[in-house]
């Protein structure tokens, strides 16, 4: 089976990458998480994604247990675009493909709707439902 992964994200002080909610989706499954702060910093936001530092309800520490729990049972795993991909790959320690690399994954909206179920339909629903194309970066 195969899932996307996708975060938002917002930048620490030290200009790296904090995950404040992370979404995984999939046949049949779609997961959200949101995570607490890492460290005590002025409370800021993003307009892009809508969080705040002061957003979530899970232990920062616990970023990468979450996400290996989520994606367990998954066999391919798929982020968009080059950054997610390596990050969420290292995390995890195992390889996370990029959706740019498959222009086959861009389906009309009408395709969304078909009920043939095969991976690339269940990928390409993920896709849609997460919309990750313009991911922000820190930095």
């Amino acid at each position: 089976m195969e899932a996307v992964v996708d975060f938002e994200q917002l930048c620490g002080t030290q200009n790296e990458t904090v995950v404040k909610e992370l979404s995984i989706a999939g046949h049949n499954v779609f997961e959200t998480f949101q995570f607490q702060i890492p460290y005590a910093m002025r409370p800021h936001g993003n307009r892009e994604n809508g969080l705040n530092w002061d957003d979530g309800h899970i232990p920062y520490n616990q970023l990468s247990s979450v996400l290996n729990e989520a994606v367990a049972g998954f066999a391919h795993l798929y982020a968009y675009g080059d950054s997610k991909c390596t990050w969420i790959s290292q995390l995890l320690g195992r390889p996370v493909h990029n959706l740019e690399d498959f222009t086959a994954l861009r389906p009309a909206t009408s395709d969304l709707n078909s009920v043939v179920p095969n991976p690339v339909t269940e990928i390409s629903r993920s896709v849609a439902l997460l919309d990750t194309r313009n991911p922000s970066t820190c930095g």
